[in-house]
């Protein structure tokens, strides 16, 4: 099993994203974050079972209840998933 970090970047879009579902409704923060743990777990049993899209070893993942994508990276070395972005899907995609 891997373990799984995130970047600054990351959890900072993660915590902004945590804030504004709060701001919607109370309690759907805590969904949003529930969601993203989910994935968390089967990415550190099963890093490449999502597809490689971007920049030729990025892996991404998309939310089923939510309009983000999980973007990470294996280092292998290590037994990390290096999550680099929780990006929404209404975002410039060239800002990766």
């Amino acid at each position: 099993m891997f373990d799984v970090e995130l970047l600054p970047q990351a959890e900072h879009e993660l915590a902004e994203a945590f804030d504004w579902y709060e701001e919607q409704l109370a309690g759907l923060g805590n969904k949003f974050y529930k969601e993203l743990d989910h994935y968390f777990t089967a990415i550190s049993k099963n890093p490449h079972h999502y597809p490689i899209k971007y920049k030729g070893d990025l892996h991404v993942v998309v939310l089923n209840k939510f309009p983000y994508l999980i973007i990470y990276w294996v280092d292998k070395i290590n037994n990390l998933i290096i999550v680099v972005s929780i990006f929404h899907t209404s975002r410039e995609p060239k800002r990766l």
